[in-house]
């Protein structure tokens, strides 16, 4: 489900930052140019967070080493 939401999201920011991006710069909006920024960062996004180790933290602050 995490990943679906994700995607839902990519999609969304990649849909606006395209739309301000090209309203700023006085180009013109394209839906499938945003579709492909915004699912292809969120794919890049869910591989970085994948192999980013997890740690785990067995001692509490106040126990002793």
């Amino acid at each position: 489900m995490k990943y679906i939401i994700t995607l839902f999201w990519g999609f969304c920011i990649g849909q606006a930052v395209n739309y301000i991006g090209s309203s700023l710069t006085g180009g013109s909006y394209d839906f499938m140019t945003a579709t492909l920024i915004g699912l292809v960062s969120a794919i890049l996004i869910m591989l970085i967070g994948q192999a980013i180790p997890k740690t785990v933290h067995t001692t509490s602050a106040h126990e002793q080493p």
